[in-house]
């Protein structure tokens, strides 16, 4: 499933056309995708202009000049391409996210740049979906209400990530990963974040906290690799695993960057280590590390 950087490198993909632009139609090509769409969905959205396109996490948010804000979920395969307004044609494209089938919904969009452009979402599994809400009650929403700290900000520091942590005895993976405490992060880049920092992955969380929100080393070293592994992310486009690409078709480069990831069997890339890079099994997901030296 995409993670934070992969859905943020979409939404800089998608802004430069949908911010600001007036949505002339929406054309559904079928009755759902992971779930039902809202009723009157596409009435609702037509007619109305895109104020700004955000991300939350791994949703998508455009805010919608009639007072509702789009929720946008990519699931495990979704992509969006833009056509039209960049060369009149098929700008960004990607061959297999181009299959007419998979094409289930598309924006028409009127842009003051030239004539317009559609956003078409495709999505061949179909567990993606969408959702509009009320934006006043945005921030009460099921789906947003108890998502946790952002972590491309300089809040994610040692001492907050040592108070959100303190007494915590699940794995240190697992808190990670629960999305109340830091919103956006996933399997790929919490190995990775892990592997710079150190720890091990089988680690209590709790013991790299203090009480009082008074940072530790362990601590520091962890959300100084989040926040570092997130943005390096980001800026090579994301990582590249089966579905994911951005909307101008290209695929994310940080995948060649994995130190531990998905590497099963070679080489601690840790200078002077000596050590193998591991797979093991944490509720149901592959975790990727050097017991050498994560400690």
């Amino acid at each position: 499933m995409p993670e934070l950087p992969e859905v943020e490198t979409v939404r800089r993909g998608l802004e430069p056309v949908m911010a600001g632009a007036k949505v002339r139609s929406v054309t559904l090509n079928r009755a759902d995708l992971r779930f039902p769409f809202p009723p009157r969905f596409a009435e609702r959205i037509a007619g109305q202009t895109v104020v700004s396109l955000g991300r939350r996490a791994k949703y998508l948010l455009a805010e919608l000049s009639g007072g509702e804000t789009l929720l946008m979920h990519l699931g495990m395969s979704g992509s969006f391409r833009v056509a039209g307004e960049v060369t009149g044609e098929d700008a960004f494209h990607h061959a297999r996210s181009k299959l007419p089938a998979h094409d289930h919904v598309i924006f028409d969009l009127a842009t003051s740049a030239g004539p317009g452009a559609q956003v078409i979402y495709n999505d061949p599994r179909r567990f993606g979906y969408m959702d509009l809400i009320t934006t006043p009650e945005m921030a009460a929403h099921p789906l947003i209400r108890d998502l946790g700290l952002e972590p491309t900000g300089n809040r994610l520091d040692g001492a907050w990530l040592s108070e959100a942590l303190v007494g915590k005895a699940a794995p240190l993976k697992a808190a990670l990963l629960d999305q109340r405490i830091i919103a956006g992060l996933g399997n790929i880049y919490v190995c990775e974040a892990l592997f710079r920092s150190g720890l091990s992955p089988r680690r209590k969380a709790g013991t790299i906290a203090r009480r009082g929100g008074n940072a530790t080393d362990r601590s520091t070293r962890l959300a100084e690799a989040v926040r570092e592994v997130i943005a390096e992310a980001i800026e090579a486009g994301g990582s590249t695993l089966r579905d994911h690409m951005r909307t101008d078709g290209s695929l994310g480069y940080f995948q060649h960057r994995f130190s531990v990831y998905d590497r099963e069997g070679a080489p601690c890339p840790k200078p002077g280590c000596g050590g193998t890079v591991q797979r093991i099994v944490q509720s149901g997901r592959s975790t990727f590390f050097c017991p050498a030296c994560q400690r």
